[in-house]
Order: structure tokens, then C-alpha cells, then sequence
């Protein structure tokens, strides 16, 4: 039977048991994963939070990695952020698991033992949709499906290898298991938003079949099986596919905004409206997240008083559609297309903003302005870049939007030149400092935004 130990929060290395086994591995191993957080900020300390044997040479780990503080657009970033990490434990490893090592026990109880990220191990993954297709508990965690759901078992599992900030595994080309990897307290906002879009009746978002969570320390979301789409390719590869080609666009981006107007429509029935947006206060919030990101980036100090103004104009405008409930990360890479259909995925949004923010209302024109820089993005990624292309799907994405939802963003230019340079604002404080060979992307747009009219 699947067993809990329950140590004290103290810091790995001071910690009996297996746990003292682990606590150096990790401090080396975290900081070089794609999705920890805190790449730039030195990791002072390491906690456990909670450990279950999930199914034998299997620990389940929620850990705690402590930081310095820095700056961040908002504030102050917290001072450590929690993970969820599956490790496998074997004798002696084999060479097809050789990618997931992460080193040898040298003291404790696993004194010699291989230490190994299970997720990559088709046997532990198999294993986790065994827990998945018969629902019940294991320690603190949780397993549970929708009603009425039938999983196969049997099903060949791959870890994806894309870019991104969690894990995901494809179970026979029939489902995908996202495994959330940077842990808040709370429902994370992708179960939480597609089961309520499901119960809408909305075909655009692939409904949760099941999802496990934990009680302890406190109550969160640790990840969601939905269907797959194998058939299906993401906005951005279909973007740069055109581009490669020579190939207008515009007829994809006027669907796709149609779609997206469909999904928000859903989104207003399912969640209770919360009335205007309250714009004073959004250019007040996005003001502190520039300034904060002008601190960590100072190429974007020049540009400070015409993004603020950007802000101020938001201000004084009108509020636009009321505030609801939005995707909150929304670009290319965030939508499919399978067949002649786009569907709209990764519901978590912004994963460095705090659960309680990503699960507030906001204006829908923050998600159309993340579309609308996404293709940008792709406009950017060839040379001669082509503005051009870029400006028409920007046209036609809002042409189909104001088809459906019945009102055009483009007649809300303050409200949406705001956004879109409050996303600008995140992109350059992303790129940074984690690609910054990117840079030059938002940077360009920055420059745009900041002249009024931009």
C-alpha cells in the first residue's frame, strides 16, 4: 500500500530518513530544469513538504526551493516557490533511462540507490494512469475521474519533449496527463476551466477526463489527463509553416478569432460576470509591473514615460466589456487546429503570477492582445521580417472575434494598446531571462507601443 512520511519543513540536508538522501541532488538538479522558476535567483535553501511512496522504487515529493528576493513586474518575487517531482529509485539503471538520472545517493537510507526523474520512465508512467483509472487516494494525494469516464488501460505513454513549464505525458495517442510542476494552493485554473466549459457545452476546449490533487500541505491541483488530438498542430508551427511557405494567413487568424470569441462567450455563461472593469486600477497595476521590469531590464528604461502614457490613456478610456473570466496566457502556441477547427488549450495562464490573480476577471482584451503579439512573434521569425503579414492577421483575428462576440476590439484602441504593452512589458522581462536572444522581439514592439498611435 502506497505510504506517506510526513517529515518536519526543515531544510533537506537536516532531515532524517530517506530524505537526507536527496537533499543535494536536488539543490544541483532543480535550478538546470526547463520549468523551475527561479533560474535567475540562487536556490538558499531546500524543504520538503510532503513524501508518498506512490508504487514501489516511486517517491512523490512536494518541495520547497528558497530564494533571494529580486524584482519582478508587480513586486517582489515570492522568496521560494514549491514543486512537485516523481523520482524513481533503482539499483542499477538502465541506458534508456540515462537522460533522466540525476545522480547516486551517497548517505541515508538510499545510500547507492540511482535517483532518477520517474516521468521519463515508461513504467512509472504507466503505473500513474493506473492511479488515474481507478480512482481513489494514496497518502495525501488524491486520484479522480468525471463521471461516467472510461479509461483503457495499456496505453504506450511518451513524455513530451516541448518546451514548456510542466510535463506532459501522451497515453497512446488517445489522452495527455499535463503534471503541473510549480505547485500553488488552490484549483489551478486548467481543471478548473475546461470542467466548466464542459458542462457549458463547449467543444472548443478538450474536457478534464481525470486529475489528481493533494491535502497536504495544503489543498492544489497536481495535474489533468484530457483527451489528445493527434491529428491536431498548434497555432505557432501552422504560423511559421505559412511564413516558410510564402503563404497568407489571414484566413486561420479570422477562424481562430472566431473561435476564441466562441470560448469567452462560454467562458461569461459559466462563470459569474463581475461587472466593468475597474481600468484605474489595471493601469495602476500594469504601471508597477513596468517599473519593476524596468529595474531588472534597464533597456526598457528609455521607454518608461510613452508606456506609462499607454497606461494613463486606460485610465480615461471606457471600460470596454465587462471583466470575466479569460484564458490569461494566450498566443499561438496555446491553440490547435485539427481538421478545419481550432481548439484552445493550457488554461493555467501566466504561470509566475499568483493562482488568486490567474483565476480573477479580467477584460477579454488581455487575451486578444496576447494573440495579437504572438503574431508578431511569428512575423519576427525569419528575416526580412514581415510587418506586413503580421498586420493582417492582427486584422483578421479581430474581424472574426468582432463577428462573434459582437463587439471589435480594434474600436477599443486604448484598452487594447495598454494590453498589449502590458504584455510587451512581460515578454521583455521573460526573454531576459530565459532567452535572450529573443530580446529583440518585444523589444521592437516597445518601441511601437510607446509612441501614442503605436
Amino acid at each position: 500500500m502506497p505510504k506517506t512520511i510526513t517529515p518536519r519543513p526543515r531544510t533537506a540536508t537536516g532531515i532524517d530518513g530517506p530524505l537526507a538522501s536527496l537533499g543535494g541532488l536536488l539543490r544541483e538538479w532543480l535550478p538546470r530544469q526547463r520549468w523551475f522558476a527561479g533560474k535567475d535567483r540562487p536556490v538558499t535553501d531546500l524543504s520538503v513538504l510532503s513524501v508518498t511512496e506512490l508504487f514501489p522504487g516511486c517517491l512523490h515529493l512536494l518541495v520547497h526551493a528558497s530564494h533571494v528576493p529580486v524584482p519582478t513586474p508587480g513586486g517582489t518575487a515570492p522568496p521560494g516557490d514549491c514543486y512537485q517531482l516523481l523520482l524513481g529509485l533503482r539499483r542499477h539503471l538502465a541506458p534508456r533511462l540515462e537522460r533522466a538520472f540525476i545522480g547516486r545517493a551517497q548517505e541515508g537510507p538510499l545510500a547507492g540507490l540511482a535517483v532518477y526523474d520517474a516521468l521519463q520512465d515508461p513504467r512509472s508512467a504507466d503505473l500513474l494512469l493506473e492511479r488515474l483509472r481507478q480512482p481513489g487516494a494514496a497518502g495525501p494525494l488524491r486520484f479522480e475521474a468525471a463521471p461516467g469516464a472510461r479509461l483503457p488501460g495499456g496505453l504506450p505513454p511518451r513524455l513530451l519533449d516541448a518546451e514548456q513549464s510542466n510535463s506532459s505525458i501522451v497515453y497512446g495517442d488517445a489522452y495527455i496527463l499535463k503534471v503541473f510542476r510549480r505547485i500553488q494552493p488552490g484549483v489551478n485554473p486548467d481543471l478548473e476551466v475546461p470542467a466548466a466549459l464542459a458542462a457549458q457545452g463547449c467543444a472548443r476546449v478538450p474536457a478534464p477526463v481525470a486529475w489528481f490533487t493533494t491535502t497536504a500541505p495544503r489543498r492544489a491541483t497536481l495535474g489533468v489527463l484530457q483527451p489528445f488530438l493527434p491529428d491536431a498542430t498548434d497555432g505557432w508551427s501552422l504560423a511559421l509553416s505559412a511564413l516558410a511557405a510564402g503563404d497568407d494567413f489571414t484566413a486561420e487568424a479570422r477562424a481562430l478569432g472566431r473561435a476564441m470569441a466562441e470560448v469567452h462567450l462560454a467562458l461569461a455563461e459559466a462563470f459569474p460576470p463581475a461587472g466593468p472593469g475597474e481600468n484605474g486600477r489595471t493601469a495602476e497595476a500594469m504601471c508597477a509591473r513596468l517599473d519593476a521590469a524596468a529595474h531588472a531590464v534597464p533597456g526598457l528604461l528609455p521607454f518608461v514615460p510613452g508606456l506609462k502614457a499607454a497606461f494613463g490613456a486606460l485610465a480615461t478610456c471606457d471600460t470596454g466589456p465587462p471583466a470575466q473570466r479569460i484564458h490569461g496566457d494566450l498566443h499561438l502556441g496555446q491553440v490547435l487546429r485539427a481538421g478545419r477547427d481550432w481548439f484552445v488549450i493550457d488554461f493555467e495562464g501566466e504561470p509566475s503570477r499568483p493562482l488568486a490573480e490567474r483565476r480573477a476577471p479580467q477584460s477579454p482584451v488581455r487575451d486578444v492582445a496576447g494573440m495579437l503579439r504572438s503574431f508578431d512573434y511569428a512575423a519576427r521569425q525569419r528575416r526580412p521580417w514581415r510587418p506586413e503579414w503580421a498586420r493582417r492577421c492582427r486584422e483578421a483575428f479581430c474581424a472574426g472575434y468582432a463577428a462573434r462576440a459582437g463587439w471589435d476590439p480594434r474600436k477599443k484602441h486604448a484598452l487594447l494598446r495598454a494590453h498589449e504593452t502590458d504584455r510587451a512589458v512581460y515578454e521583455v522581462l521573460y526573454e531576459a531571462r530565459h532567452r535572450p536572444d529573443w530580446l529583440p522581439v518585444p523589444m521592437a514592439a516597445i518601441k511601437r507601443l510607446a509612441v501614442w498611435g503605436g
